[in-house]
C-alpha cells in the first residue's frame, strides 16, 4: 500500500544491513501448557531452569508428541538481536546471528523462525549432535525450563567464523554482543571478534549472562574485558562478578565504576557499564558517574513471565546503538522492549513495536 512508502525511505537512515553481529548458543524453544504428571514423570519443578540430564531424554519428543507445542527460536545472544531486529523493523537483516545446530528437523525450524525473525542467520551445521533445545513446560503461570546445549556447543572457529565469506560479515559489523554463556562454547571465537572490534574502534559488547559464568568461567571472561565496551548483567551477576574480583562491595554503583576501570584495550571508548536489577531502576555508567533510570511501571498482573526480560531490554538497548543514538535513549528502548516481552510467553512479542 501508498501510505507504507513513505516510511521505507525514513528508514534507509538507519543502522544498515548486518550492522550488528551477535554470536551464541542457538537453541530452539519447546513451549506446551503441560500437566502436573508430566513434571512429576520427568522430576520436575513447575517452576525452575535446569540442564537437561540422561532422564530428560525422551521429554523433548513427548512434550511435541503429547501437547500443543510451540516454537520459538531462542538462545540469549539470539533473542537479543532478534529483538533489536524487531525494534528497527526496516530495513531486515540489520542483524547477523552465528551459531551452531544439528542437520535436523528442529535445526531446519531454527533456520525458519530466523528467517521470520529477518535475522540474517549464518548456522555451523553439523551432523555429531542434534541442534540444542529448551524445554519451556508450562502449568498456569509457572513455567519449567530443561535446556540441552547440544549441537550449540560444537561451534568451531576454524570451521566457520575463519571462513571467508563468514568473516566478512563480522567486518560488515559495527557493533557487536556476545553473551557470555558463549564462554563455554568457544572463546577463541570471541576474542577474535573482540579484537576485531577494539582494533577498529568498533563497540563489542558482553553479557555476564549467569552467576556461574563470573564464578567458573572467571578466567576466560577477564581475558574477554579488555576488549569489553559495553557490560551487561543483572544485579546478581553483578554481585557474583564483584566477589569473584575481590572489589570488596555489595553496592551497585560502586560495583559498575570498578568493573567500569578495569583494564582496557582500545583507549578512544570508555568502558560503559549498564546493570538490570528486575522492576528497579538501570544502573549505568556514565563518564566517573553512575545513573539510575526508572524503569517502566507495569501491573503485576499483566506479567506473563519475566524469562527473556534480560534479553530483551539488551535487545532494545542494542537497536539504537546501532542506529547512533544517545546512551540513554538506548536504555529506553531497552526498558520498552522488556516491558513487550514480560507481557507474552517466553521472548516473544507483537507484530510490531510502539516505541519513539
Amino acid at each position: 500500500s501508498n501510505a507504507d512508502e513513505p516510511m521505507a525511505v525514513e528508514y534507509q537512515l538507519h543502522g544498515d544491513q548486518n550492522a550488528l553481529f551477535g554470536m551464541g548458543n542457538p537453541l530452539l524453544d519447546i513451549c506446551a501448557v503441560v500437566d502436573k504428571d508430566f513434571l512429576d514423570k520427568y522430576g520436575l519443578k513447575p517452576n525452575d531452569q535446569i540442564l537437561a540430564e540422561e532422564k530428560h531424554k525422551e521429554m523433548f519428543e513427548e512434550i511435541v508428541k503429547k501437547f500443543k507445542a510451540e516454537y520459538h527460536a531462542g538462545g540469549a545472544t539470539q533473542n537479543s538481536v532478534k529483538v533489536a531486529q524487531w525494534m528497527i523493523q526496516e530495513p531486515h537483516k540489520v542483524a547477523t546471528f552465528f551459531g551452531c545446530i544439528g542437520k535436523d528437523k528442529f535445526g531446519k525450524i531454527l533456520k525458519e523462525k530466523a528467517e521470520e525473525a529477518h535475522v540474517d542467520a549464518h548456522y555451523y551445521e553439523q551432523s555429531e549432535e542434534p541442534t540444542g533445545t529448551c524445554a519451556a513446560c508450562i502449568t498456569g503461570d509457572n513455567r519449567s525450563l530443561v535446556a540441552n546445549l547440544a549441537a550449540a556447543n560444537c561451534y568451531k572457529k576454524e570451521k566457520h567464523l575463519d571462513l571467508e565469506e563468514n568473516w566478512k560479515l563480522v567486518e560488515k559489523a559495527q557493533v557487536y554482543y556476545i553473551a557470555g554463556f558463549f564462554l563455554t562454547v568457544s572463546l577463541e571465537s570471541i576474542l577474535k571478534v573482540a579484537k576485531h572490534a577494539s582494533e577498529n574502534n568498533k563497540i563489542f559488547c558482553l553479557n555476564l549472562s549467569a552467576p556461574f559464568i563470573c564464578e567458573f568461567f572467571k578466567e576466560a571472561l577477564m581475558k574477554v574485558m579488555p576488549y569489553v565496551d559495553i557490560l551487561f548483567g543483572n544485579e546478581t551477576e553483578a554481585a557474583a562478578f564483584a566477589r569473584e574480583r575481590g572489589f570488596e562491595t555489595e553496592d551497585i554503583e560502586e560495583i559498575a565504576k570498578k568493573a567500569q576501570s578495569l583494564p582496557k584495550e582500545n583507549k578512544k571508548r570508555q568502558r560503559i557499564v549498564v546493570f538490570t536489577q528486575g522492576k528497579e531502576g538501570t544502573v549505568m555508567t556514565k563518564g566517573d558517574k553512575v545513573e539510575t533510570f526508572p524503569v517502566l511501571e507495569i501491573n503485576q498482573s499483566k506479567i506473563v513471565d519475566t524469562n527473556g526480560a534480560g534479553d530483551a531490554f539488551v535487545g532494545g538497548f542494542l537497536s539504537q546503538l546501532v542506529q547512533d543514538k544517545t546512551f540513554e535513549q538506548c536504555i529506553r528502548a531497552g526498558h520498552y522492549a522488556a516491558n513487550v516481552i514480560i507481557r507474552h510467553a517466553g521472548c516473544t512479542f507483537p507484530e510490531k513495536p510502539d516505541f519513539q
